[in-house]
């Protein structure tokens, strides 16, 4: 087998690509190549769809689209998020629409702050984007009941995404309602706006079943629902084999290239509406990642095999405010997306996708107007082309589905490298201007630094829940969770009245009295006389749990408080107005009576905690109950201090150390569930950090209110900045020179330049300079950015030629080429191809 060195230096030095291809997206065209990429027969302003692409406004498009969640940020933070979307390739944002949010209450909507879905698209539009919108209204999305509103749950005789005429009414209300302010808006695109697609429902497929007939004819009610708003664009449903015409069904997944089976009639594209980034974390769950190089081979490989559009979901995750997560779920949302919780690059993700897309725009017009063959290379092997008949403009993806071994393969008489499972892209069956193993953008590494200022002057006060003697609704057994909170507060107390006499208690020497409380969900924290006994909880697996500690009981009157709590309402699956939580068994073992059972004994229901009902995470609020110095703590207690904002632009967070469980206000503003004392398999909290928002922010004497249901204390507890300044290039010898050396002009690829040496390119964030580089190594270096590690050999000069190029610097690039770095110290044999890896600080 040819080693990659004799291989891929032969392009290096090889002749300008030309090749006939559509511009970029954004891109100027004449005016006779916009009429060769017109499709006859099409209307010019609107959307339709064929058997390849969708087609907008007369012409077939490529869309990379980005879910970007309207509610997972602040507005202050969507035109950022949007201009980093776009320079990451994109050309279309795709959101869910919350009915959850926007009808809490019937007949009540809210269309404000976070909420504005009408501001959200229009951004999309001044960024010359377009929209994708998954009305559902069922969305699952990890929020709350999967986004429909809690007062569905009371409505008569109702069943949820089915043959229902209740669920059916409020469905086809609120859907009309939404589509009607869009329409008055003048945002779907027959109307000059930017929304090209619709979603009705949610990978209904997956519970389809459970409703038998009633599922069928739902989801025919559902289509013709959706058809009759008369908006002039395609719908979609998702992960729906069975999509009623003209209906497009869609694929969710990691490979969508390998494992959809296809639109379900000739006529219709093939669409992937969610390329997972990573996957969701739920409490209790250890770091989740998704390699760059993967979704960049997932997003080749489906391009290469007919389809038209991808949608990388999450783009940006975001964080999951107040109460908005659906069960267990943590409150930070794909962090590990190409955009990161905060709104930062997340290298080499997020510029590994943008060099993805800048390669199969090359291909565009060959993807769009071509003919595809496959050719097989070998085992695991090869081609898919595509040529335009008559012309010259063709594509190649060069496949190596080994995901062991790389392979040298003999392509149009040409030799070609590949690494193991990637594809290279070859926008003129000649020439590799990508390989999906192969980075050429650059890495970077997250900080976080506390902060002097805001950290100063805090001083903790606490104000301490005593637990409830009386309720609210008595009853004589337990009553269940959700149905008697309507959702308005995590915590439901339960509570009762226990005479014992002496002849009831433990006689025996060592014997103590175990509460025992079996739960449908989530957690409990028990009380006896006051008394903290104890926390147990469920999972996301297994919400179901038995609490089982010692308790101290007396001769007389025992109260008992067992403040049931939750973590969201589910999510998903079938008949989820059935769900339930909360206690629903209690008895006392080792009385000298036996054990007793206590479960229909009386209980009392108090709903909330009176923090809670005061609102005392504000500042009127605060006033309305007695705050005490800061001592050891204990469970149900709230915290208050002041802070000034953090120096700087950088995005907040706080670091919840030393916490158990709780909620978190700035200024009135809840940002979200924590838990650390839920460690994950790797003995660590599932997330520490929990971000706020800028725009909750006030310059001086910024309230935060913790309330701490555990029996944490917040002495530990800091502010601090993130930023991404540490940033890193890892480019070796023989890496493909980045596509985005190359432009479309005319219809014509050509070079930016005559250099297309392998570059090692760094550029710091926010107008930063390269203030040190503190690793550089050409030769064998090895690990991952904030933790590089020199191999084997390394050139001794490297660090002073890197510097040379870099320092007091916005943004550098090093010849990658062993001839600049002379001699190499060490034992890497000679024909080994070598790699440069540099680390980098930037600052002001």
């Amino acid at each position: 087998m040819a080693g990659p060195g004799r291989v891929l230096s032969t392009f290096l030095f090889s002749t300008l690509l030309i090749a006939y291809c559509v511009a970029d997206v954004g891109n100027a065209t004449t005016a006779g190549d916009e009429d060769e990429i017109r499709v006859e027969g099409t209307v010019s302003q609107g959307v339709t769809y064929d058997a390849r692409s969708l087609i907008i406004n007369g012409k077939r498009e490529l869309l990379f689209s980005g879910a970007i969640h309207y509610p997972r940020s602040t507005p202050d933070m969507w035109p950022d998020l949007m201009l980093k979307a776009k320079q990451g390739g994109l050309n279309t944002i795709e959101t869910y629409i919350f009915w959850i949010e926007h009808e809490p209450v019937k007949g009540q909507y809210n269309f404000e702050g976070r909420n504005d879905l009408v501001k959200f698209i229009k951004l999309i539009q001044q960024n010359n984007m377009y929209a994708i919108i998954r009305l559902g209204p069922f969305i699952q999305a990890e929020w709350n009941n999967g986004g429909l509103p809690y007062w569905l749950r009371e409505v008569p005789n109702i069943i949820f995404r089915s043959d229902n005429e209740p669920y059916k009414e409020h469905m086809k209300e609120f859907v009309t309602m939404i589509i009607n302010k869009l329409k008055e808006e003048k945002l779907f695109a027959h109307q000059g706006g930017p929304i090209i697609l619709a979603q009705i429902e949610n990978e209904y497929n997956t519970i389809q079943l459970a409703y038998r007939e009633k599922g069928d004819s739902y989801i025919q009610w559902a289509a013709q629902m959706a058809l009759g708003m008369d908006v002039q664009i395609p719908w979609i449903m998702c992960k729906q084999t069975d999509a009623p015409d003209p209906i497009i069904n869609t694929c969710n997944g990691r490979h969508c290239g390998d494992t959809f089976t296809g639109p379900n009639k000739p006529n219709k594209p093939s669409l992937w509406t969610e390329n997972w980034t990573t996957q969701f974390r739920v409490f209790g769950d250890p770091p989740s990642q998704r390699s760059a190089e993967d979704l960049a081979y997932s997003a080749a490989r489906f391009f290469s095999k007919n389809g038209s559009m991808i949608n990388y979901y999450m783009f940006y995750g975001g964080t999951n405010f107040g109460r908005t997560t659906s069960s267990f779920t943590a409150t930070r949302y794909y962090d590990e997306a190409p955009l990161d919780e905060y709104g930062l690059l997340r290298e080499p993700k997020w510029g590994h996708l943008r060099d993805v897309h800048k390669a199969l725009n090359l291909c565009k017009r060959a993807l769009l107007w071509g003919t595809p063959t496959v050719e097989k290379l070998g085992q695991k092997l090869e081609a898919r082309v595509w040529q335009q008949p008559g012309t010259e403009v063709c594509a190649a993806f060069l496949a190596n589905n080994d995901t062991r071994q790389p392979q040298t393969i003999n392509f149009k008489g040409q030799q070609y490298y590949l690494p193991p499972r990637s594809i290279s892209i070859l926008p003129n069956c000649k020439n590799v201007v990508f390989n999906t193993n192969q980075i050429t953008s650059q890495h970077n590494s997250r900080n976080f630094v506390r902060s002097d200022i805001a950290n100063s002057n805090f001083k903790w006060e606490m104000y301490r829940e005593v637990p409830p003697t009386s309720g609210q609704v008595e009853s004589e057994g337990p009553l269940e969770h959700w149905i008697t909170t309507k959702d308005t507060t995590d915590y439901l107390w339960y509570i009762a009245k226990l005479n014992l006499g002496e002849r009831d208690l433990p006689m025996k020497k060592g014997v103590v009295p175990v509460l025992r409380v079996a739960s449908q969900g989530h957690g409990l924290h028990a009380f006896v006389n006051g008394e903290y006994v104890g926390t147990q909880h469920g999972s996301k697996v297994e919400k179901n749990f038995v609490f089982q500690k010692p308790a101290t009981f007396k001769e007389g009157t025992n109260h008992i408080a067992l403040m049931s709590y939750v973590v969201g309402l589910p999510d998903s699956g079938a008949y989820m107005e059935h769900r339930y939580a909360g206690p629903r068994s209690m008895t006392i073992l080792g009385m000298n009576t036996g054990t007793l059972d206590i479960s229909e004994n009386g209980w009392d229901h108090r709903v909330g905690l009176l923090g809670e009902e005061k609102g005392i995470f504000t500042e009127e609020g605060s006033k309305s109950v007695q705050w005490t110095n800061l001592d050891q703590g204990g469970p149900l207690t709230w915290y208050k201090g002041y802070f000034d904002a953090p120096e700087g632009n950088d995005p907040v967070l706080i670091t919840m150390a030393g916490m158990g469980k709780g909620m978190v206000w700035i200024n009135g503003n809840n940002i979200g569930r924590y838990w650390m004392s839920y460690l994950s398999p790797l003995k660590q909290p599932t997330q520490s950090e929990y971000h706020i928002p800028r725009a909750f922010l006030q310059p001086k004497n910024n309230l935060i209110v913790i309330l701490e249901e555990e029996q944490g204390t917040p002495k530990d507890v800091h502010i601090s900045t993130a930023n991404r300044d540490t940033i890193c290039s890892i480019v070796s010898e023989f890496h493909p020179p980045s596509p985005r050396l190359f432009e479309n002009k005319a219809g014509i690829v050509r070079p930016l330049v005559d250099d297309l040496r392998p570059m090692a390119e760094l550029t710091c964030p926010d107008q930063k300079k390269i203030a040190a580089v503190n690793f550089a190594s050409f030769g064998d270096p090895f690990g991952s950015c904030g933790a590089l590690v020199q191999g084997n050999c390394t050139a001794p000069a490297s660090m002073q030629i890197v510097e040379k190029h870099c320092l007091g610097k916005p943004s550098c690039k090093i010849p990658v080429e062993a001839a600049a770095f002379g001699n190499i110290n060490g034992a890497c044999p000679a024909n080994v191809p070598k790699t440069l890896a540099v680390q980098a600080i930037c600052s002001k």
